[in-house]
């Protein structure tokens, strides 16, 4: 995870964001760039490009156009293979950086773009300068020129004020939208925010109700979309910790291109010696589908596995070399799912 900027010039009414950490302030490119290189040159092929609104990044030096010229330079770093990023914001986003993620084959077919409501009224009464309109015109524009991007996306319910209309309005957005996944929010008030002294609170009962209607859409929805990529051969970059069953179940598990979770079988008669490591890319074909990962049990009827070794395998094998030589202490940085590079 490499953060280009600290902070957030925005007002939404639920977030308290701007009040802890302050205006926006953006790191320049160059020093961006030279902790993307240190990372690659330690063994990294994946970075992350981390902001509370990354598509804003430019706008306190004077260049508007600059995030989707980060993505362009990022993406040409020789050595990194995947490049993604989060998390953009609707009223902001803009074509240059559709264009830059449909041109730059390094960054990944993924996009996280937060609906929040799809009511009109209520994004109005939130702070977010955006229609759903907008955020739909958005999701088309991004299909056509990355036919094959996964979207996710984040939604609050029973925002103060939020009607029975106002919540259809939402579960209609989703419905039009296809998400790969949702994050869903009950509403609750957060002191220090304004929403939290707006009138017309929703009553907790009527919020758990949308909710539960809310999640049951967007996991039918999920599965639906999962189940698309049944039959499909896809590159998994294994990551240690994404998987809490593996252990029990013989399998190895990460993300693939378009960010989906995947499940992966190894072959019966693999040689423990040749499996693929955290940070090894391994192609395998998916079989099953549930509504938050992919199943690729293609090894186990002697289909693709196959196995490419990377340096961030590299990595990942003499760190575990030099741990058992010299055990770590118990405290150390938080590696978020993915295979830490450095300590």
């Amino acid at each position: 995870w490499v953060s280009i900027s600290v902070g957030c010039n925005n007002t939404c009414t639920f977030c308290i964001v701007p009040h802890l950490r302050g205006k926006e302030r953006d790191r320049r490119p160059v020093d961006v760039l030279a902790e993307v290189e240190a990372l690659v040159a330690d063994g990294a092929i994946e970075v992350t490009l981390l902001g509370q609104n990354v598509n804003s990044y430019g706008a306190s030096f004077g260049d508007r156009g600059a995030f989707a010229s980060l993505l362009r330079t990022v993406g040409a770093v020789d050595g990194l293979e995947r490049v993604r990023f989060t998390s953009p914001h609707p009223a902001a986003f803009t074509d240059d950086v559709i264009e830059a993620m449909a041109r730059t084959a390094t960054v990944m077919p993924s996009l996280h773009m937060p609906l929040q409501s799809g009511s009109d009224a209520v994004l109005r009464a939130m702070r977010r300068s955006y229609r759903a309109t907008r955020f739909l015109g958005i999701l088309d524009r991004v299909r056509a020129a990355i036919p094959d991007a996964a979207i996710t996306t984040d939604v609050i319910v029973g925002f103060p004020g939020e009607t029975e209309a106002d919540f259809q309005a939402t579960l209609d957005v989703v419905e039009a939208s296809r998400f790969a996944s949702a994050f869903t929010f009950q509403y609750s008030p957060r002191p220090g925010t304004p929403a939290a002294d707006l009138a017309d609170q929703v009553p907790h009962e009527v919020v758990q109700e949308r909710y539960a209607r809310l999640t049951a859409l967007t996991e039918q929805i999920s599965l639906a979309e999962n189940r698309r990529q049944i039959g499909r051969t896809v590159e998994v970059l294994l990551a240690s910790g994404e998987g809490r069953k593996d252990r029990e179940t013989a399998r190895l598990s990460g993300r693939a291109a378009d960010n989906r979770l995947v499940h992966l079988a190894v072959p019966p008669s693999a040689d423990p010696a040749d499996l693929p490591r955290p940070g090894d890319l391994v192609r395998v074909e998916v079989t099953h589908a549930a509504p938050h990962h992919l199943v690729a049990d293609s090894a186990l009827t002697a289909g693709s596995f196959d196995v490419r070794r990377t340096r961030a395998g590299d990595a990942w094998a003499s760190r575990g070399s030099a741990e058992h030589t010299h055990p770590a202490p118990t405290a150390g940085p938080v590696a978020l799912g993915l295979p830490l590079i450095r300590v």
